[in-house]
């Protein structure tokens, strides 16, 4: 069940920050090339996971 917990805290984090990333600058990103847009999207997405969202989730959670 831990598990499950961890894939479910992880996927309500990433899911909305990527929807927001793409709503925001999705035309600025779709005219560069993928792997540009790639590194941008992880570059941005991996430390506001590992620093803000992972951790409010998880406190969220744990109550």
């Amino acid at each position: 069940m831990k598990k499950l917990k961890s894939i479910f805290i992880v996927w309500i984090a990433i899911y909305p920050t990527i929807t927001v990333i793409q709503y925001f600058f999705g035309e600025i990103l779709s005219e560069l090339p993928l792997a540009i847009r790639t590194l941008i999207l992880t570059g941005v997405l991996v430390p506001s996971m590992v620093y803000i969202l992972i951790p409010f989730w998880t406190k969220v959670f744990s109550k």
